[in-house]
């Protein structure tokens, strides 16, 4: 019985991050393709490193929520410090955490960057008149940006877990009800 009300969470789970992943990857793409087509170069390679920024601080937090430990955050709660219950809470969900931050977040910024990227390489091409294929070089500097940025914030992340579940709980903190204990 346990094991049929887990896989149903799992469905349900499923469901819920393809629905919201979705939304999400058609709406910003919309947005920022339709805004990048419509800017001049500069601004766009500016929203273009802001995206792979986005990517990698969210990855930071997907990897630092898993790592974390309650226990400083236990104690922290025990002193009624806002924010502390906010940062067991995501610990405790760290899965799910970690999937919509590194995976939802993660890849839809992966899949902005390269369209994004794509419509700055077309842009270049016409306002130097180039001959050659431009996308496959941006391509790869956004790859490599994107991939560097993370593999240099996973040990960052690993490092100071608790310090960003810390800050990141405090983001959150006006958007979560803490209950008080009484």
């Amino acid at each position: 019985m346990k094991r049929n009300n887990n896989n149903n969470e799992n469905v349900k789970w499923f469901i819920e991050v393809f629905i919201i992943t979705f939304i999400l990857s058609l709406f910003f793409s919309y947005i920022s393709t339709t805004a990048i087509n419509d800017i001049n170069l500069i601004p766009a390679i500016i929203i273009l490193l802001i995206v792979i920024i986005v990517g990698i601080v969210f990855d930071i937090i997907g990897v630092a929520v898993t790592v974390a430990g309650e226990e400083e955050f236990h104690a922290k709660a025990s002193k009624k410090i806002p924010g502390a219950k906010t940062a067991v809470k995501l610990i405790r969900n760290s899965a799910k955490v970690a999937n919509i931050c590194a995976d939802v977040i993660g890849d839809i910024c992966g899949v902005l960057s390269g369209a994004i990227s794509a419509i700055i390489a077309m842009k270049i091409t016409a306002i130097y008149q180039l001959n050659f294929p431009l996308q496959f070089l941006i391509s790869a500097l956004v790859a490599s940006l994107t991939v560097g940025g993370k593999a240099l914030g996973k040990g960052f992340a690993k490092a100071k877990s608790g310090k960003i579940i810390w800050i990141v709980s405090n983001i959150l903190k006006p958007f979560y009800k803490e209950k008080k204990e009484e």
